[in-house]
């Protein structure tokens, strides 16, 4: 495949803001677990878009949802609904606990809402004072200001002004320090069921049920962060029905379109009733496009067969990364679940996550990192047994190159 092309990667760095630092490859095309990039070179992909590619590329149910769609209708505002939309929604509350939705076009969308959501509620139910949000250190929910300052990283949050306030930082997974600092005044805890950016890290069964206990006793709202971990990724639709843990709000995104950029923020009845009309929306949240594209990824995913397959496609990962192990002795331990996977470096390959990644690129396999010490694996949630397995024998090389 020759592709004509006069857009090469330094243009890149005439015409974008430099707040990325993208691989010299350009790919143009994808087809379930393959890419290929300008000069048809092909790339397996073990990086999904960083767990939103979950039906691989241009998956047909996909296509056809976006074609049909695309000859009816793109954009209304929420000034009306729209079918899709309203099809989706009610999908989406009869695979979880939720019964009201509120669309939006990202997973930092869906936190904002999530957050003014729950001090809206406090506010309404028992007062300006009880206004306090705790979250997780190294734990990630977005670039907007208000997310990113719950975000757990100072690094992403630093050096824009002065910060929205009353946001607490606890160390996730330690029980004591929590029961010793939320009080009353608490209005909202956020969490991810597993955390992704901060290095794959999972939650342990006493801090789960923990954090749900202290929520109820407080009258706090718990909300989960499920745009990395939800449609599929660890098995279950969404990471909390693997808990036994259920949450007062919930946001989704990443996975939800398949790569079509769309976000929701889902809760109860009784919640939502806070949002009332002019108290929160969004120009394109609901877009018939996006609506259309998720509805066919929800059908898909939601299958009992895609999601027992996620366990099978984990089983595959976890073997065939310890045999690498086995034989270049470079990782501590494999964490994660389903295909939210995290290999994390031992001692003497601390800070070398990135070098894993571009080493494996030049041997045509995409990985993400997670942090300076994790190599990130999020492929499609319905990757071929095959794929995987040539995938895994990329890595190898790659890892070679490495040790030599």
């Amino acid at each position: 495949m020759t592709v004509e092309n006069n857009v090469e990667r330094g243009l890149f760095d005439e015409v974008m803001v430099p707040c990325y630092n993208p691989m010299e490859m350009i790919p143009v095309k994808g087809e379930g677990a393959r890419v290929w990039d300008q000069q048809g070179k092909e790339y397996i992909d073990f990086a999904g878009g960083i767990a939103v590619s979950c039906l691989g590329h241009c998956h047909p149910a996909m296509v056809n949802a976006l074609t049909e769609q695309g000859q009816k209708l793109w954009h209304l505002s929420n000034v009306m609904t729209n079918e899709p939309a309203l099809r989706l929604a009610k999908k989406l509350t009869d695979v979880c606990f939720a019964e009201k939705v509120f669309f939006a076009n990202s997973g930092a969308e869906a936190n904002e809402a999530a957050l003014k959501l729950a001090r809206r509620y406090a506010a309404d139910e028992f007062g300006p004072e009880k206004s306090e949000i705790i979250a997780f250190k190294q734990g990630f929910h977005g670039r907007t200001f208000f997310t990113v300052t719950v975000g757990g990283q100072a690094a992403y949050s630093d050096g824009f002004g002065p910060k929205p306030g009353d946001v607490t930082h606890l160390p996730y997974n330690d029980v004591e320090a929590l029961k010793a600092h939320i009080s009353d005044r608490t209005c909202a805890v956020m969490m991810e069921p597993l955390q992704g950016e901060g290095g794959i890290i999972s939650p342990t069964d006493e801090f789960a049920q923990t954090v749900r206990e202290l929520c109820d006793k407080h009258n706090a709202l718990l909300i989960f962060d499920e745009v990395q971990t939800g449609n599929g990724r660890t098995g279950h639709f969404y990471a909390y029905q693997g808990l036994g843990v259920t949450p007062d709000i919930l946001s989704t995104a990443k996975s939800l379109g398949g790569g079509f950029p769309i976000g929701a923020m889902l809760t109860t009845t009784e919640l939502s009733k806070h949002l009332k009309v002019g108290t929160h929306g969004s120009t394109y949240g609901g877009n018939p496009l996006a609506c259309a594209v998720a509805e066919a990824v929800v059908d898909v995913v939601s299958a009992p067969e895609t999601l027992a397959g996620v366990a099978e496609r984990e089983a595959l990962f976890r073997e065939g990364l310890a045999k690498l192990n086995d034989k270049y002795k470079i990782f501590a331990e494999v964490r994660g679940k389903g295909l939210l996977l995290g290999a994390a470096l031992n001692d003497e390959w601390q800070g070398r996550a990135r070098d894993v990644l571009v080493a494996a690129g030049k041997e045509g396999l995409m990985v993400l990192v997670a942090g300076a010490n994790v190599v990130r694996f999020t492929p499609s949630l319905v990757i071929s047994k095959e794929e995987v397995e040539e995938g895994l024998a990329r890595l190898d090389k790659a890892l070679a190159t490495l040790v030599k």
